[in-house]
């Protein structure tokens, strides 16, 4: 049976009669073209013999437009090296093994440098690595060149020397010692046994110092229930590839939920293998990621969840049965699987924590591994708070922070801002000066990430390096470096680094573990204590919902908001909502309406919505924003971290509102109080942009019944079409004569829609490789982003896609078919989600290619729909001819602009920009290249060695940042590969078949548990 579900982007389509939806369905660039901008000088023009609606008239007002443009490309002069250094050869990429370790991310990673310049991150794929790069991940390499970071220390407001510096810390560590004072360092979770033992060696030299542990988003709930089971202060792990069963409840466990990466072992197994895949269900307030992508999903509110926990403890531990129907089912299904089930949760309470451990130490499960225990988290939300509590006691007499932000963090911020004003000296080691650094005594400059050395433990057994891959930009010291002089260690860290590895890594040496980025290291197993959980599944059991709840999170892009002033990562559109430079309030359709809150569409495809007001006990949040979220549970609503931030930031990125000052008592649960505010906020959503509605054979989906009992014609039909009057397979048609391209390379992309998670690690991954510009929050509401990869999303009308299915085979007659049509527009409370990357399809029989006036686009022999960008004159006929939406038109110049002051508007930032790319110039047209530099240069390392290219050696951006597999990248010509046999799989379909355009991307059937 094939899918005929019917999928929506956007409430606003659900309207048959909006004229907004048909204009954007018919028009791609809604608003017109910038005229006076781009044709220059009105006087000049006025001037000439050839008046501008004669000339307008006889080229064409675009081919007009960009041609003027076209003509002003700057001209730069190379210059060679003097003196080459040995170890660069220029323009071959070199590749360092290092790791991220900033508090919130931590994975292996390389770092790709050309000409001593770090470009771009990957994944390091040696086997045992920690990897799974998220968007952030990889956006990270841009924040080094951050333009607003601090260049040096600087002492109440004015540069000094870190010689200064020192000596202001050693006096007020003497003078503490001598007056038996407290001292404070404050770090964030730092993860580094090397750190950790010079932080002893501190303690020793000046007894009175304690180390507090402060992340800026607490686990200390899991912590603590981890530590009461096991001994240790850590957090469970888990390998999902190993569960038949996963029960979520209120984690999202394909988002940030403890620090993230399980994305790869989750879509392990959630690809159809041997006629089985996992069951994920979902219990859940906020629509996440992992929701999205659950086969089922049930919204309960905080209390609701609790109850449900309770449950599945009592049925698991004690066999009893659930009251609730549905989760007397999950109960059942998790009984049934056994060692082969999980349950997790990120519910911000102890009791709950403490419950699911029990559960999954009764399961056995295997995809439970405490011995693997992630050492990421190590906050302590308790000392924190009594840390404020002596600060403002005036009993701290030295506070050192290393980062950390607790000023913008911190609920109580402005108790903690007086606070610091009662202690004698202040420090604060940070990359920006920002809102903590602006008040502390001493700002000392902090350096990157990627100009540190370091040592990191993301999980027990697994001992990680970080290494510089630059030379320090600025006048800058790490922290550990400072603990050595304030010890007066004469050793560099480098020096102290090596020899405390030698420890650490027996059976390898230095350069070995250098070289690889990680060692894995021998650990004892873990034995858990037996505690009784009883009384606290009980009162998990009799919790009760009192007003509305508010869950925060943090979104794919931000995170806890260390990298605000990143302009890739706010113009990064979220997977959920499809909104960019924003944070906002979402509530269900149910509470809205009994709330007065909406949002509409405008005439240009932007979305409006109404202002709120919240309150968390005697804290109050003003204007936020409001976005209707379908799936949302009723009674509850979300909001993001991260956003807020003022200092250290451009104008362009101060955008949001801070949401950590509802995060009372560090606690991410909340009961609130919501109220509208007068006012209309403008989003930068895409959700209306770039849309292929009304076209058939987008998405295709079916069940594993299905897919298990049924031809694979049925439930992957290919379209026919109409060949002298008679229904032939679209594939069998062609328009034009197809050439052979059986000799040599052929590329293509597999996406399986099974794997896509929709996580956007992807996206960024594409705009490092290819200089994608950042256009700003303005220009993305005019549906002028210039995203070369878009991630759809798509809802649904029903709750199941059975559902879905049985309703329209009901139907009968004209009438009562389109009645029942329209009402299956009408989306059900809590959709089914499916994501869909899309980006040039590289058709083999391309539509854009037989339209443009000027040979700008044409295809190459290997597969690749090429763009010479100097021969385009920008008509955009080849974008309103691509059926895939996937085509960019540079509106303006956004290099040296100062109109888009983001990274390419500065000297600092273009060290970023990647010189195997074009950087192009404003009227011309765009789009995903299938990274044919990245192809090349494959080639010709191959040639170099003399031999073939190995499969998987081809990559393209997006495929090479993909961790959860869905993207494969490959020569289908050689019949060995992985991409050739995909071509070849049953559930293989192509994006509009039935036009023919034989693209050379190709997606897999999406198959849901649907029981």
């Amino acid at each position: 049976m094939a899918s005929n579900k019917k999928y929506w982007k956007s409430v606003e389509e659900l309207n048959e009669n909006s004229s907004i939806v048909e204009t954007l369905r018919n028009n791609e660039f809604v608003e017109q073209i910038p005229v006076d901008e781009f044709l220059g000088d009105k006087e000049n023009l006025s001037n000439t013999s050839t008046s501008r609606r004669d000339f307008l008239k006889y080229v064409g007002f675009s081919t007009a437009a960009a041609s003027l443009a076209a003509c002003e490309g700057p001209v730069v002069k190379s210059i060679p090296y003097v003196v080459q250094p040995e170890e660069i050869i220029p323009g071959v990429a070199d590749f360092y093994a290092t790791t991220i370790a900033d508090g919130f991310d931590f994975a292996n990673i390389l770092i790709k440098t050309r000409e001593g310049r770090p470009i771009k991150v990957e994944n390091n794929n040696l086997e045992g690595s920690n990897t799974g790069a998220n968007a952030r991940v990889h956006a990270s390499v841009l924040s080094l060149y951050d333009s607003l970071r601090l260049k040096q220390p600087k002492i109440e407001g004015k540069p000094a020397s870190w010689g200064e510096v020192n000596a202001k810390v050693k006096a007020s560590l003497e003078d503490a010692k001598a007056k038996n004072a407290s001292v404070v360092l404050l770090t964030n979770t730092l993860a580094s046994p090397s750190t950790d033992a010079l932080i002893a060696d501190l303690k020793i030299k000046y007894p009175t110092v304690k180390h507090i542990t402060y992340d800026a988003i607490s686990e200390s709930n899991a912590l603590d229930a981890f530590e009461a089971v096991y001994g240790v202060r850590a957090l469970a792990n888990y390998d999902f590839s190993k569960a038949d069963v996963i029960v979520s409840v209120g984690a999202d466990i394909l988002g940030d939920w403890q620090g993230g990466g399980y994305d790869a072992g989750y879509a392990q197994g959630r690809i159809p293998k041997n006629g089985k895949m996992s069951k994920h269900i979902q219990i859940e307030a906020n629509m996440s990621l992992a929701g999205a992508n659950a086969d089922k999903r049930i919204p309960l509110t905080i209390a609701q969840q609790k109850n449900a926990l309770a449950d599945l403890y009592s049925a698991v531990v004690n066999g009893a049965t659930p009251k609730n129907a549905e989760i007397a089912k999950v109960a059942k299904q998790l009984i049934s699987a056994a060692e082969k089930g999980v349950v997790v949760t990120g519910l911000d309470d102890l009791d709950a924590q403490l419950v699911v451990l029990a559960i999954n130490n009764k399961l056995m499960s295997e995809a439970f591994n405490p011995n693997a225990a992630k050492l990421t988290r190590n906050g302590n939300a308790k000392e924190v708070t009594q840390l404020v509590a002596d600060m403002k006691a005036g009993s701290v007499h030295t506070l050192i922070m290393s980062g950390i932000n607790p000023v913008y963090t911190l609920p109580n911020s402005k108790d903690f801002s007086e606070a610091l004003k009662k202690v004698k000296l202040s420090v604060a080691l940070s990359m920006k000066e920002d809102e903590t650094a602006k008040l502390a005594t001493i700002a000392a400059a902090a350096p990157h990430y990627l100009e540190s050395w370091s040592d990191v433990t993301i999980a027990r057994g697994h001992y990680s390096i970080m290494q510089p891959t630059i030379r320090p930009l600025f006048d800058t010291k790490q922290f550990q470096e400072v603990l050595l002089t304030w010890t007066e260690n004469s050793a560099t860290y480098y020096d102290y680094l090596k020899g405390f590895a030698a420890n650490q890594i027996v059976g390898k040496s230095w350069n070995q573990v250098v070289h690889d980025g990680f060692a894995i290291t021998e650990t004892y197993a873990l034995t858990a204590n037996i505690i009784d959980v009883s009384a606290a599944a009980a009162k998990l059991g009799q919790t009760k919902s009192s007003g509305f709840d508010l869950v925060l999170y943090t979104k794919t892009g931000l995170g806890d908001g260390q990298q605000a002033n990143n302009p890739w990562l706010q113009e990064f559109p979220d997977p959920i909502t499809r909104v960019s430079w924003d944070n906002y309030v979402t509530v269900s359709k149910k509470d809205a309406e009994k709330l007065g809150l909406e949002n509409w569409n405008v005439a240009n495809g932007g979305l409006n919505g109404s202002y709120a007001t919240l309150k968390v006990g005697s804290a109050t949040l003003d204007k936020v924003p409001v976005i209707i979220q379908p799936g949302q549970a009723v009674g509850t609503i979300g909001l993001a971290f991260g956003y807020g931030k003022t200092e250290g930031m451009k104008q362009e990125m101060q955008v949001g509102v801070n949401a950590y000052t509802l995060y009372s008592n560090l606690n991410a649960n909340q009961s609130v109080t919501i109220t509208k505010t007068d006012g209309e906020h403008e989003f930068a959503c895409v959700q209306l942009q770039k849309t292929l509605m009304g076209r058939g054979d987008i998405i295709k989906e079916t069940t594993l019944e299905i897919f298990n009992t049924k031809d694979a014609k049925e439930w992957n039909p290919i379209p026919m079409v109409s060949l002298d009057h008679k229904a032939t397979p679209a594939t069998e048609v062609d328009l034009w004569t197809s050439f052979d391209r059986s000799t040599g390379h052929h590329f293509n992309l597999s996406i399986d829609l099974n794997a896509c998670t929709g996580c956007g690690a992807c996206v960024i991954a594409c705009h490092a490789e290819n200089n994608v510009p950042v256009v700003g929050k303005s220009e993305v509401r005019r549906s002028r982003d210039m995203h070369w990869l878009r991630i759809d999303r798509y809802y649904s009308s029903q709750d199941t896609f059975n559902g879905d299915v049985e309703l329209k085979e009901k139907t009968s007659g004209l009438m009562n078919s389109i009645s029942t049509l329209g009402a299956m527009e009408d989306p059900s409370e809590n959709p089914q989600v499916a994501f869909q990357p899309v980006m040039c399809q590289h058709c083999n029989h391309a539509p854009c290619e037989t339209v443009c006036p000027v040979a700008a686009t044409s295809h190459g022999r290997e597969g690749q729909n090429h763009m010479a960008y100097n021969r385009c004159v920008g008509t955009r006929y080849c974008a309103n001819n691509c059926p895939y939406k996937v085509r960019r038109f540079n509106w303006f110049l956004y290099n040296k602009n100062t109109e888009f002051d983001y990274h390419m508007n500065d000297d600092l930032g273009r060290m970023v920009l990647n010189p195997d790319v074009n950087v192009r110039s404003r009227g011309v047209m765009e789009k995903c290249s299938m990274c044919i530099q990245m192809t090349q240069a494959t080639k010709l390392q191959a040639k170099r060695e003399g031999r073939l290219v190995k499969d998987g050696e081809f990559q393209t951006a997006c495929s090479a940042a993909c961790t959860s597999g869905a993207m494969i990248f490959g020569d289908v010509n050689d019949k060995e590969s992985q991409v050739a046999k995909l071509v070849e799989d049953e559930r293989m379909y192509h994006l509009l078949e039935h036009i023919g355009t034989k693209p050379n991307v190709f997606y897999h059937v999406k198959v849901r548990n649907d029981k």
